[in-house]
């Protein structure tokens, strides 16, 4: 961890990249936001609400994904790979360290698009009350399996898999329910959606800004997939990672 913090001590470019990309989703989606609260109806401020809230933290699960992935992805573009297992550093103990840089990424990419949406729309995600670590919980849980999933990929594939690492989540868009309840799918998709816990993160956003309640239910089924996903995928990545130690790709990955 202390080698990638590092690399954002003295790098302005690296900091504000951080926090780009959410914040310019917040201002884009905030103006869109803003003109459905000023039509003439009233459930035009609710859906206001629920779109800016989707949007904030669908970049929760977003920003925790690429944090992990492009942290080992940096390990590969500076041919750092090779070093780094060298040492005596185990494999739980990368995923550890990716997870933390993941946390750290996200937190400063999205906590400035969270508080600016409160300055310039009105909007505080906070109102949603104590369910919302639950719901930051489940989606970054949901995005270090992707992660995961991707970087056994880069294993496996080399350079061939990178760009999965800024596109894979931003694929999952239309079946997470991230803007819109699973119910308006086709009722072929559903079953699709139900299997991603974002959509259950999402259902859960949707019962505490509309009706100010948890949805137990969907909490439940989120951290459950949750579960089930990082387990899979773990195996996945020790996998790969094993038999990239065994073919010596882990020298020349990238090339």
């Amino acid at each position: 961890m202390y080698r990638h913090l590092a690399l954002y001590r003295r790098s302005w470019p690296r900091l504000l990249e951080l926090a780009y990309w959410p914040v310019l989703q917040m201002i884009v989606w905030g103006f869109v936001t803003a003109y459905l609260a000023g039509l003439q109806n009233n459930y035009a401020s609710v859906a206001a609400g629920i779109l800016l809230g989707g949007v904030l933290l669908w970049e929760v699960a977003i920003r925790s994904q690429m944090g992990f992935a492009i942290s080992f992805l940096e390990e590969i573009w500076s041919r750092n790979l090779g070093h780094v297992f060298v040492s005596p550093l185990r494999p739980r103990e990368l995923i550890a360290a990716l997870v933390g840089m993941s946390m750290l990424r996200m937190f400063a990419g999205v906590i400035p698009a969270i508080i600016l949406a409160f300055f310039l729309y009105g909007f505080g995600l906070w109102r949603m009350g104590p369910v919302l670590v639950l719901l930051f919980a489940a989606l970054m849980i949901m995005g270090w399996a992707v992660a995961l999933g991707v970087t056994a990929l880069i294993l496996r594939h080399g350079a061939g898999a990178e760009p999965l690492a800024w596109s894979v989540l931003f694929g999952l868009t239309p079946f997470a329910a991230v803007f819109y309840p699973v119910s308006i799918l086709p009722a072929w998709l559903q079953p699709v959606a139900w299997i991603i816990p974002a959509a259950h993160v999402f259902e859960g956003m949707r019962e505490a800004l509309l009706h100010g309640t948890i949805a137990w239910g969907h909490l439940g089924a989120a951290f459950a997939l949750d579960a089930l996903w990082l387990a899979v995928m773990t195996w996945v990545f020790l996998r790969q990672l094993e038999g990239a130690r065994v073919r010596g790709a882990l020298l020349n990955i990238g090339e």
